[in-house]
């Protein structure tokens, strides 16, 4: 596993891992703001081929925008990050599909909850996210465009965009590449 800017503490241990996000951290392009953000955290594993990728993550969410969940990312300018963030003073699932211009895509989560379960399966040119809170069934939540066998880094995020900072912590986490035949 590597990492894309690597945060000032994070901790692996037992299959758990534990990422404090550096406070003012995020990924996002040009879109209604007008700035370019690229310095939140990803942690996996460069794959160009499809692949199944599962987590499951709970964080202490504290200020508007901070983020946790997965990511895909090819380069600075495409890339799909989604999972759960504050948004309006509750928690949200959230989804931002980046071609040069980000594109932000937001769901009601239920007030409460303990655990976000996450799927994410690339097949050819899509990826397929699913979601579940706690011990639900996975719900569709997205199907998104991905160059076809372009490299991607694919691993957890998280970000705190406003914030000091943010502690999310994985578990589950299963990225399988499928090679090609």
């Amino acid at each position: 596993m590597n990492w894309f800017n690597e945060p000032s503490r994070w901790s692996e241990d037992d299959g758990q891992i534990s990422i404090t996000a550096d406070g003012q951290t995020d990924f996002w392009r040009i879109t209604d703001y007008g700035y370019v953000r690229d310095n939140a955290h990803i942690y996996g594993e460069e794959i160009a081929s499809d692949f199944d990728f599962t987590v499951s993550f709970d964080a202490d969410y504290a200020v508007q925008y901070d983020q946790a969940g997965a990511a895909i990312r090819v380069d600075e300018s495409h890339w799909i990050k989604t999972g759960v963030e504050m948004f309006e003073g509750r928690l949200r699932f959230s989804t931002v599909v980046t071609a040069e211009h980000s594109n932000w895509v937001v769901a009601d989560l239920p007030e409460v909850f303990n655990t976000l379960h996450l799927t994410l399966a690339r097949k050819v040119d899509a990826v397929h996210i699913k979601y579940s809170v706690d011990d639900d069934d996975l719900q569709f939540a997205s199907l998104l465009y991905l160059a076809p066998n372009a490299a991607a880094l694919v691993g957890v995020m998280c970000a705190s965009p406003q914030g000091d900072g943010l502690t999310a912590r994985f578990s589950n986490l299963v990225i399988a590449a499928h090679q090609e035949s």
